[in-house]
């Protein structure tokens, strides 16, 4: 080991050709025709009629193509590729392509699409004769927007043909979900593919569909030109095409009685794009986790993800999460300030415990630890006593917040999806120099899973960690192990290793190779999930975070330095304590991002208006000089020495709990959105209290009518209170 890292854009082979792509510049539009410019003989022409099976990327749904054919659904979407041994040559070649439109008038906004691509339902309970008993009713609608994953590396692979089999290599973290794709779009037999996972710099969840999409469309071009061909996207064409977090609209309506919650009713709809892409899961995990982690014996959830002209949007660290907890932990504030409580107090007293029944009519079967989690941050942050001192202060320009939030984060696929379709198997393979290899398909993406694999293994079998080998995947000789998305690489694989390293253990025999294969198997205790039904046991624990931010605001010019900022996780047993710990920091930093200063938007002609990191800003160390991550254990049973998942928690609950500083620092009522940008504190400060009253009602209080009292209804613009004080 010489401590050098080869990324896919380092890789050289012999008659190496490079592919750029042709982007729709029409949010929707039918392709009347493609004028071509004079192509030397050396450069190439790849499009529709070059897939030689199917025209369709998989990813969970087959509807996006390969190539546009008749039109293309937004700005971005690829038309054709130019191949060729000069990248210079094929830009400049690429800049004469003239393609002719017939344009149809686009949707950007999902409340006005007419196309639903999914649609859920469930909940339990009395809602309606909880509603009718209330003593408050209130309802609210809360947005988030879109997010860039930003990682290091853009996306980038290379598509090398033989006779004997079509390889792809590169930057991915889902090797077999790459090769099922291929192996579809090409028409070939498993065996006739290969996907190798190249060193990989960061994903997020950005490298889970999109490699499937840009590996068919070089493995076609491979194919017809019969040599290797490489695409690596530049910064401004990553950020432009690939895929984002989902935006939401979040409504909630929720019933208070004698100073408990005690109904729910949760409408999600979430922007899609223009393909589903995985739009299906993210909304699953995001409608199930709606109602936070509170005790709600009346619920009513309903979410859809609908059609639009844009980007399409997938996977980023949260898959959904992020944007219900958000809605949820900002309502549950919400209405504590409106019943004269302080927050967390009126959170605590409806918190979930083991035992009690989640939202889709599981079990939480394990200790839930938000108690402890609550002390420890106290502990840490001095919350309670900050928040009563800020709320005395007087109005000046500059003034302090400090905000809270609670979250979980479901481990694993959702339901049965272990069982059922991952089917995840493992191998260890001991060589005769009594080294032993890992065989699994999880990817290392910056995350350190080539680490903690190699040390499950090695104290599983006593020996020291460098005999441990723990390669890149490759789909030729690693099984499949199922993707590196869902914070289940170390929870349900890293189990999978350690019983291999058991049983390897037991029939050890020095120098003679040797193999053990391991294959999942679902925990007997979990309740069977029913997807039609949304009922069951949605994950198989939970992971449990707080997350607190402090902040001081200059009300003059709209920005908010953080002063500090806590998080506080249970992560189960952290596996390398180091890890865990840089991934909880990167978490929250993205969840600051998210928060406050990472805005995307369109043109009104769809064109993507932040392509690079001049005009998407991201927050860095600097942005938060004090930022606290601690852990407390929390066993988990099924998992490798304690260890649940990690990765995606530390994301989840930061922007609730900077728009809860947020707005105790500004004064000026409700705050309903992220990111929440210097701008808008601008604009809400600057509001005009007459215009605001003007504005629709978002948000109802109503005294019972059996005490004799009229329904009370307090007019709001855009969910803030009528004017600042």
């Amino acid at each position: 080991m010489r401590g050098e890292a080869l990324y896919v854009d380092d890789l050289l082979i012999d008659g190496l050709l490079y592919g750029r792509l042709l982007h729709s510049e029409r949010p929707h539009a039918r392709i009347l025709a493609v004028r071509l410019p004079s192509l030397p003989p050396t450069v190439t022409v790849v499009d529709w009629q070059d897939v030689p099976a199917q025209n369709q990327i998989h990813i969970v749904q087959d509807d996006m193509p390969i190539f546009a054919k008749d039109e293309v659904e937004y700005v971005g979407d690829v038309i054709l590729m130019l191949v060729g041994p000069d990248e210079q040559q094929l830009e400049d070649l690429l800049s004469q392509v003239r393609i002719d439109y017939q344009d149809h008038e686009p949707v950007f906004d999902p409340e006005q699409s007419q196309q639903i691509f999914f649609d859920y339902h469930y909940g339990h309970g009395e809602v309606e004769q909880a509603f009718a008993e209330a003593d408050h009713i209130f309802s609210e609608t809360f947005h988030t927007g879109l997010q860039e994953q930003a990682y290091l590396e853009p996306n980038g692979l290379i598509a090398v043909p033989t006779t004997r089999k079509m390889t792809v290599r590169g930057s991915m973290q889902c090797p077999y979900y790459v090769k099922t794709a291929l192996v579809k779009a090409l028409g070939k037999a498993a065996e006739q593919v290969q996907v190798v996972q190249d060193v990989t710099g960061g994903g997020f969840g950005g490298k889970e569909d999109y490699p499937s999409v840009l590996a068919c469309q070089l493995a076609v071009a491979a194919l017809k030109t019969g040599k290797p061909v490489k695409c690596v996207l530049n910064r401004r064409e990553d950020m432009a095409t690939t895929s984002k977090r989902h935006p939401s609209r979040c409504h909630y309506k929720v019933a208070v009685k004698d100073g408990l919650v005690t109904a729910m009713d949760i409408d999600v709809l979430m922007d899609s794009g223009a393909y589903t892409t995985l739009s299906p899961v993210v909304l699953q995990r995001g409608i199930i986790g709606a109602p936070g982690v509170y005790n709600t014996a009346n619920l009513r959830v309903h979410g859809q993800a609908r059609k639009t002209n844009t980007v399409p949007n997938g996977a980023f660290r949260g898959f959904g999460a992020p944007q219900t907890f958000f809605a949820v932990e900002m309502m549950m504030s919400h209405i504590a300030v409106a019943l004269k409580q302080e927050p967390l107090a009126f959170k605590a007293r409806q918190l979930v415990a083991q035992g009690d029944m989640t939202s889709t009519e599981g079990r939480y079967h394990f200790n839930v630890s938000l108690p402890e989690l609550i002390q420890r941050a106290e502990e840490l942050s001095h919350y309670r006593e900050k928040r009563q001192a800020y709320a005395r202060q007087s109005e000046a320009r500059y003034r302090k917040g400090i905000g809270l939030s609670l979250i979980y984060h479901g481990c694993g696929f959702t339901g049965n999806s272990e069982r059922d379709f991952i089917k995840a198997v493992v191998k260890l393979k001991k060589r005769r120099d009594d080294r032993v290899e890992v065989l699994a398909s999880n990817a290392d993406i910056g995350q350190g899973i080539k680490t903690t694999f190699a040390k499950i293994v090695a104290d599983q079998l006593a020996i020291p960690l460098d005999q441990i080998i723990v390669n890149n995947p490759d789909t030729d000789l690693v099984p499949d192990s199922g993707p590196t998305v869902a914070s289940r690489s170390l929870m349900t694989v890293g189990q999978l290793l350690a019983q291999a390293a058991a049983k390897l253990k037991q029939v050890w025999e020095p120098g003679k190779e040797q193999e053990i294969e391991e294959q999942y198997q679902h925990p007997e205790y979990m309740i069977p999930f029913d997807m039609e039904r949304f009922a069951g046991d949605a994950y198989p624990t939970y992971s449990w975070a707080v997350s607190v931010v402090e902040l001081e605001l200059d009300r003059l010019t709209g920005t908010a330095d953080i002063s500090g900022a806590w998080g506080i996780f249970d992560v189960g047993v952290p596996i390398d304590y180091n890890i865990v710990q840089g991934q909880m920091q990167g978490g929250f930093l993205q969840g600051l991002g998210y928060s406050c200063m990472e805005h995307l938007a369109y043109s009104p002609a769809g064109v993507p208006q932040q392509t690079s990191f001049t005009d998407y800003i991201i927050p860095t160390a600097a942005d938060v000089p004090n930022l606290v991550t601690d852990l407390i254990n929390n066993p988990f049973s099924h998992g490798p020495y304690g260890a649940k998942g990690a990765g995606e928690m530390p994301m989840v609950g930061v922007a609730p709990a900077y728009l809860e500083a947020l707005e105790q620092a500004m004064n000026c009522g409700r705050l309903e959105h992220v990111p929440f940008t210097a701008e808008d504190v601008l604009d809400r400060l600057g509001a005009d209290p007459d215009r605001q009253q003007a504005e629709p009602d978002t948000w109802v209080s109503r005294e019972r009518k059996a005490a004799g009292k009229p329904a009370a209804q307090v007019k709001s613009a855009g969910g803030g209170d009528p004017a600042c004080r």
